[in-house]
């Protein structure tokens, strides 16, 4: 038995963005995210999105089916917003309780987001009515104006897109999704109490030249790309500072091997199975262990109006590295699970 030699308690945590994809790839990476966390905010693009709250619903069991029986997981299912979007649709879903949130892709920003919002002005009044069920909005927040520099989209959107929406729609609830520079840190920090942003682990510890350490690295290629160190560092502190408007969206997106590993490969870094092991390590490394239950625990589910899970996890670090899982199988295919670059002496239990 590896010897323990430091241990935390935490309570359970929560995923606030989560990609399952459906079929094959379903079944093989739930049981990750149904170990580790008590629930999840289940991404909608799937091919077709899911854009009615039928489709939702159905989604919804698809996932129930696949989680192991020994688990206890609560998919908290999204629409897909589109410009056709009907708001009594939504509104039926949120009286349900079956919709908890509406994800915002400008189109063509990411995988499968073709039909997402081109003009964001044309959606305002439904925007309006959103912000009377008062649910959250959730904005892959980057430009996709082809002149604008891929390195510069989330700024850009940041500068000219969304602070026009929240001076428009003020009392919008928004979570900036997986936030990669200062300035969003700086906007979200200095915003008032309708944005939160989250920030995923892979963010925390690549920066834009990961992609390229001798060749190209298809597994560190996602959206929005890392960027510069300067960025990664002041994500790390926003993460680390318990600051009530961060919190964790691992953004985990399984793609096959065969369709990262090609000449126009998927964006999108499949996390999941170490995500607590990598943020355990970076937070000990910035001497914040005492703010990871805040980051993973507390502050998505107090934005969201939610009550904090009722059981606790215990991480415990190693004092030998853990075997890393590398590769996951799907029939003949593999997926390839995120490598942080340095050895891994986290391991976490439900207790």
């Amino acid at each position: 038995m590896k010897k323990i030699i430091q241990a935390v308690r935490i309570k359970r945590p929560d995923d606030w963005h989560l990609h399952l994809r459906s079929g094959a790839i379903l079944k093989t990476v739930l049981k990750y995210s149904s170990y580790t966390f008590g629930r999840a905010i289940i991404m909608p693009n799937l091919n077709p999105p899911v854009v009615t709250t039928e489709q939702a619903e159905n989604y919804y069991r698809q996932i129930l089916k696949s989680i192991p029986k020994e688990h206890d997981f609560q998919p908290l299912m999204t629409l897909f917003l589109t410009e056709k979007s009907n708001i009594n649709d939504i509104e039926e879903g949120v009286n349900r309780g079956i919709i908890k949130a509406v994800k915002l892709y400008p189109a063509g920003a990411t995988t499968n987001s073709e039909n997402g919002v081109r003009d964001l002005p044309n959606i305002y009044k439904l925007l309006e009515k959103i912000a009377r069920l008062d649910i959250p909005l959730l904005i892959h927040g980057e430009t996709t104006d082809p002149t604008v520099d891929i390195f510069d989209r989330e700024a850009i959107f940041v500068d000219k897109i969304l602070e026009p929406l929240r001076k428009k729609i003020p009392d919008l609830r928004i979570v900036l999704e997986h936030i990669t520079t200062k300035e969003s840190v700086d906007y979200v920090m200095d915003s008032d109490a309708n944005l939160a942003a989250t920030i995923t682990p892979h963010h925390l510890i690549i920066n834009r030249n990961s992609m390229f350490k001798n060749g190209i690295r298809p597994h560190y290629y996602c959206l929005p790309l890392a960027k510069r160190e300067s960025h990664r560092i002041a994500i790390v502190r926003a993460a680390v500072s318990g600051n009530s408007k961060f919190f964790l969206g691992t953004d985990s997106a399984p793609h096959l091997d065969h369709l990262k590993e090609n000449a126009c490969g998927c964006a999108g870094i499949f996390s999941t199975p170490n995500a607590l092991s990598c943020l355990a390590h970076i937070f000990e490394t910035e001497s914040a262990l005492d703010r990871l239950e805040s980051f993973t625990s507390l502050n998505g589910a107090n934005y969201y109006g939610l009550e904090t899970n009722k059981s606790y996890i215990k991480l415990s670090k190693l004092k030998e590295p853990k075997e890393k899982i590398k590769k996951i199988s799907i029939g003949s295919d593999t997926l390839t699970v995120f490598d942080p670059g340095f050895s891994l002496y986290w391991t976490h239990e439900n207790i």
